[in-house]
């Protein structure tokens, strides 16, 4: 069933018991996560104070070089209430849409605001190369250390394991199994593929 699901998907096919709305509503959440991605890649190469600090971040206390960056679409998010909000906004996405989404919540006065602030970014993305959720931590001792993307209707914690999409590519036969993300954003040396479960802290 899996293998169908992953072929109906490469089609922009629905599945027999998804319904062409249902369908429609995935491909608009992906959408939103890949225009998320974007948007947190584009402010970590900010030229701001902040910026400058998320990519000391990752290249000296996480010890990442550029390519790796890259390679695994590594990110920031911005100390803005509202600035996803507002780039997800003016790409036409309902509010409805992005409270799917999980990248913002409706506060107690019905405004929304993006539950991503201040933190290195990490895209969660599945074995066809979909962007279906996110991991952030912040850069010092403040809490909560780690927020993730709650479960949606494309991610599905359990059904996950990071960095798949990363190993299906490589010709390497030797993989290593981490404790979560921020452990397998550590492992990238050559001829090494990290491999972990989305949701697990360090």
């Amino acid at each position: 069933m899996e293998a169908v699901k992953q072929l109906a998907g490469r089609a922009g096919m629905p599945m027999p018991e998804e319904d062409d709305q249902e369908s429609r509503s995935r491909s608009r959440l992906l959408e939103i996560n890949r225009n998320a991605a974007r948007y947190f890649y584009d402010q970590l190469n900010a030229p701001t104070p902040e910026a400058a600090m998320a990519r000391r971040y990752w290249r000296e206390k996480r010890g990442l070089s550029d390519a790796a960056i890259r390679r695994f679409g590594l990110g920031y998010a911005p100390e803005d209430f509202v600035g996803l909000l507002h780039y997800l906004r003016h790409r036409g996405f309902t509010e409805p849409e992005l409270e799917s989404s999980g990248l913002v919540k409706r506060s107690a006065k019905g405004n929304l605001y993006d539950i991503f602030r201040h933190r290195v970014m990490v895209p969660i993305i599945d074995v066809r190369g979909n962007i279906i959720a996110f991991g952030g931590r912040v850069m010092d001792d403040s809490k909560p250390k780690y927020i993730n993307s709650p479960e949606t209707m494309v991610y599905h914690k359990s059904r996950t394991l990071f960095a798949l999409n990363v190993a299906k590519k490589s010709t390497s036969k030797r993989y290593i199994l981490c404790e979560g993300i921020w452990t397998s954003s550590r492992c990238t040396k050559p001829g090494l593929i990290p491999l972990s479960v989305p949701a697990a802290r360090l």
